[in-house]
């Protein structure tokens, strides 16, 4: 059985791309980084995602978000330009769940006066939307 359970942090943004052809299909390719048993130590695994699943990842995910996946290892190889054979692992993803919740996942809002009022800093270039 080939079988992955992992949860960590994604090491980058997702990479999303799309297949050629006549019935294209999105492959999303992102590491994780998932700690040992010491609390120093930690690995980092590199995933692959396809279908709705990669185009799911890329729109809710982004470097630094916490992810549970499951999945299968796929391990394969390829000669690159200067002609030495390199092999690769990775995680197929299966399936995911978010880690974070929404309220931990998005920037806290702008602070707020006693008065209801956001505190606009006097340097903003920006031309504000009313007079």
């Amino acid at each position: 059985m080939n079988k992955v359970q992992l949860v960590g942090r994604l090491t980058r943004d997702v990479e999303l791309r799309q297949t050629t052809g006549d019935e294209s299909i999105a492959i999303a390719r992102f590491g994780v980084a998932v700690n040992r048993k010491k609390k120093d130590e930690a690995d980092f695994i590199s995933c692959v995602a396809f279908g709705k699943t990669a185009e799911t990842l890329d729109k809710y995910f982004s470097k630094g978000s916490r992810i549970a996946i499951a999945g299968r290892i796929q391990t394969g190889s390829y000669t690159n330009k200067e002609g030495a054979k390199v092999y690769t692992t990775d995680v197929v993803v299966e399936e995911f769940d978010f880690i974070d919740t929404k309220s931990e996942s998005t920037t806290a809002p702008a602070p707020v006066d006693d008065k209801g009022f956001m505190d606009i800093p006097d340097n903003i270039d920006e031309e504000l939307p009313f007079t």
